[in-house]
């Protein structure tokens, strides 16, 4: 099967930093593919290349097998492609329906300009992430968590098949996150693939497909979830993240590479 998107032989260098060094990374249909490691790992740069947020210096992006260049973030968009960043790029002084509209090129035409065919556009993708808020809602009286769901919905609104999401629980309670699993859910389900940028290792053991664990900008390993001993690798989080970012001894946690 051919993978939805592929990245090969992708480096990048900024000044004295070599941030990724000859990475491989592919995604498929409906998977959560989790990118693991430690600050500097080189985690967010593949997404951002991903996103057309900045350009390799080496190798070669597919998507449905077809070479593509995304030199940025409009031509991801308009290829489905789309990240929702850690530090999100809303505008708090503006309502969700704005939000989701502004910079778009999925908005429907006029939509600026009628308030009720605007909101009556985004209604559809606020349902998709179990967002029961009124579009006119200034996007600053709501909560952290509910504001990051406006940019996965507006993520969605752009027609987005790959989602890119960049440390999604780093703000986010308990209760928050599990809404945040049931709408990767549902995505899932509808075929959105899903690139989930993360350290914690315990909440990616339980929604992804495959790991790629990454460590100083180099690919470490891929592996399928169900490859690694659930009970071992729920026991020893701790150990696990201290094993990924030195040693790398994965036997002692039970993965199986």
């Amino acid at each position: 099967m051919t993978a939805l998107l592929e990245a090969t032989d992708i480096s990048k260098r900024f000044d004295g930093t070599q941030a990724l060094r000859c990475v491989d990374f592919s995604l498929e249909e409906g998977e959560v593919h989790a990118l693991l490691g430690e600050n500097g790992a080189g985690k967010s740069t593949l997404s951002k290349i991903i996103a057309g947020v900045t350009l390799p210096d080496t190798g070669q992006l597919r998507l449905r097998g077809k070479p593509v260049r995304i030199p940025s973030p409009a031509v991801a968009q308009s290829l489905g492609i789309s990240m929702v960043f850690q530090e999100l790029d809303l505008f708090p002084h503006l309502s969700v329906a704005e939000n989701l509209a502004l910079a778009n090129a999925a908005a429907r035409e006029g939509a600026w300009v009628r308030r009720g065919a605007l909101h009556r556009w985004c209604g559809g993708y606020l349902q998709q992430v179990a967002l029961d808020v009124d579009p006119s809602t200034p996007l600053r009286e709501l909560s952290v968590s509910e504001i990051q769901l406006v940019a996965i919905a507006r993520a969605l609104s752009m027609q987005a098949r790959v989602l890119l999401l960049d440390e999604p629980t780093s703000s986010l309670s308990d209760v928050n996150v599990e809404t945040l699993f049931g709408v990767i859910g549902l995505l899932r389900r509808t075929g959105v693939a899903i690139v989930y940028v993360s350290h914690k290792m315990a909440e990616v053991h339980r929604i992804a497909d495959r790991l790629t664990v990454m460590r100083d900008g180099t690919r470490i390993a891929t592996l399928r979830a169900g490859e690694a001993d659930a009970d071992v690798f729920n026991e020893n989080v701790d150990k696990l993240n201290a094993l990924l970012f030195t040693s790398l001894d994965y036997a002692a946690i039970g993965v199986r590479l």
